[in-house]
């Protein structure tokens, strides 16, 4: 071909292929958010049978709740192994290209059993965990301190934004006796610059639905495991906050304890309530259960394999929380009004 005809050729076939990804771009922005799935404890190496039903859901978004891969160490060679092996699983990898993947870590893939501020692998971790979720090798994600984030779907009034909380990077120790958890009145869960960050998040939303998610339960105080109430004035400056940001339809999910169940937190501060779905259990439950008193619970404690998902249905102004199991059935769910 001679070349005064190639290079307005090459012009236009590079300008054709500019305007398609900003034309995908805006596609990707007006698509109308319709279901978000979501699941934690996942052991790359035991079967893993959600997958499938999950499949079938057709999520727009799966969320990581933690323990995605159960790290447990300090050797970043095995951990990477561990992550690349869960990548390569053969549904999973079905997922990756069906839905938008997003998420946050817990302990076992932070890379050590209820680690916070003092693991010595936290930023090698951070690489490898955003790797894991194909973070790009520019974003911003990859230079903060902790793997906190957020993203939103839709437009105009049919809008979600997801908020992922980072309780490992910055957590300060954990204080205990006899065995058991004691509130510690003074240290830091998300650390100043992750609580700045948040704050302004919150205040510039302008979601009709905001999900904060987290590894640990945030509404639960009464047993003995890891959650927000391990560090009392933490999760009071965080309920304080969502109050004081008058974010529309505020909604908590989280993973970490091998169970599901619906929490409801409703008082003067949140005269319509506050929610919280909690899904811990893809490939493992708790296998000492035992029923649990939780003040803020509706309905049971499933302690069946697992995972959640979130339909919304914006002709009705409502959200349809569910936990669902192995064979697609449903063991708990929850519809709240989009108001």
């Amino acid at each position: 071909m001679n070349i005064k005809f190639q290079l307005p050729f090459l012009i236009i076939l590079c300008c054709a292929c500019v305007w398609t990804s900003e034309a995908q771009t805006k596609m990707n922005q007006m698509q109308q958010i319709e279901l978000i799935a979501f699941g934690s404890c996942n052991k790359h190496d035991l079967p893993q049978p959600l997958w499938k039903p999950i499949l079938k859901e057709k999520s727009d978004v799966w969320i990581w709740l933690g323990d995605n891969v159960y790290g447990d160490t300090h050797d970043m060679a095995l951990l990477r192994s561990k992550y690349l092996a869960q990548k390569e699983h053969e549904d999973y990898k079905k997922l990756r290209t069906s839905s938008k993947i997003i998420g946050v870590w817990d302990d076992h893939d932070y890379g050590i059993n209820d680690g916070g501020i003092h693991y010595t692998q936290k930023d090698s971790s951070q690489q490898l965990m955003l790797d894991f979720l194909d973070e790009a090798k520019d974003s911003p994600r990859r230079k903060q301190k902790g793997v906190y984030a957020s993203y939103t779907y839709g437009v105009g009034d049919n809008k979600v934004k997801v908020i992922l909380l980072d309780t490992r990077y910055h957590r300060d120790t954990i204080l205990m006796e006899n065995k058991n958890y004691v509130p510690n009145l003074e240290g830091s869960l998300l650390g100043e610059e992750q609580w700045a960050w948040l704050q302004k998040e919150l205040k510039k939303n302008d979601a009709s639905v905001t999900l904060i998610a987290g590894g640990i339960q945030f509404i639960p105080t009464e047993h003995p495991y890891e959650k927000w109430d391990n560090f009392p004035n933490e999760r009071k400056r965080l309920l304080d906050l969502i109050s004081t940001s008058k974010v529309k339809n505020p909604v908590l999910i989280s993973g970490d304890r091998h169970i599901a169940e619906i929490s409801l937190l409703k008082n003067e501060q949140f005269p319509n309530g506050l929610y919280e779905i909690t899904s811990s259990g893809l490939t493992h439950t708790w296998r000492e259960y035992r029923e649990e008193y939780n003040p803020y619970r509706v309905g049971k404690m499933i302690a069946s394999l697992h995972y959640g998902t979130v339909a919304f249905d914006w002709s009705e102004n409502r959200m349809v929380f569910q936990i669902k199991g192995e064979q697609g059935q449903t063991f708990l769910e929850q519809q709240i009004s989009i108001r």
